[in-house]
């Protein structure tokens, strides 16, 4: 961000009145409905900093209070730009809530607004110690295709047992991702609180895509046995 930009992000001006904002929805001195900010996010909309332990009831209390606040038909009577800017408003609180809401979605927005992850994101390449079971799931599946084909019964039977055992292991791969993950979203929220550096901070979001991945990997693995299963 530039030095200006950083200046009108900190210290908004009302664009109909001219007074200090404060980055607040509506200006203070003549209630007029603001643009966001330069340099706003998701987490600013809601009055929130970038943490991402949040109270999912206390998330969608100041949903619904600035849905009533922001909605267009509060500014039927209003000039055209304060209207145009309702339909913007309303439209990026509802965009912001439906990716805060979600733990998974709300850690992928902060990794990309920090350049540390792009939109839809989703390598797959097997985590090393996951390499072995891949190969042999893989095996079993081309088996059980070839079983499906030949209608071995005795076979797809053995088959099927096997996947669901692999399936199961899977997801609980899958809770064990979700449970680091948690575990790393409190250091996170720890280290903003302690002001820790950039270094500090990139290490954990560094940590925090590297698990991502690792959930997608795996979620994907189970997803593919599952619709097998379901095919035999």
């Amino acid at each position: 961000m530039s030095t200006t930009q950083a200046r009108v992000a900190a210290d908004p001006t009302c664009w109909s009145c001219g007074a200090a904002t404060g980055g607040e929805h509506f200006c203070p001195a003549c209630g007029k409905l603001q643009p966001l900010p330069r340099g706003s996010d998701y987490f600013a909309l809601f009055g929130l900093t970038s943490k991402l332990c949040l109270d999912a009831a206390e998330l969608e209390k100041r949903f619904h209070q600035l849905s009533w606040k922001l909605h267009p038909d509060n500014f039927v009577l209003a000039g055209e730009y304060e209207r145009e800017l309702s339909l913007d408003r309303a439209s990026q609180l509802n965009d912001a809530y439906r990716v805060l809401r979600d733990p998974i979605s709300r850690v992928e927005y902060l990794l990309a607004r920090e350049g540390m992850r792009k939109e839809g994101e989703h390598k797959q390449q097997a985590p090393p110690e996951l390499l072995e079971e891949v190969f042999e799931l893989n095996e079993w599946l081309d088996e059980l295709r070839g079983a499906r084909q030949t209608s071995s019964n005795g076979e797809m039977t053995a088959l099927r047992g096997k996947l669901e055992a692999a399936r199961k292991n899977f997801e609980e791969k899958l809770r064990a991702v979700d449970a680091e993950l948690d575990g790393v979203f409190g250091q996170w929220d720890a280290a903003l609180d302690a002001g820790a550096d950039d270094a500090a901070r990139k290490k954990l979001m560094t940590r925090m895509n590297e698990l991502l991945n690792r959930r997608s990997y795996i979620r994907n693995l189970a997803a593919n046995v599952q619709k097998e299963l379901a095919e035999a």
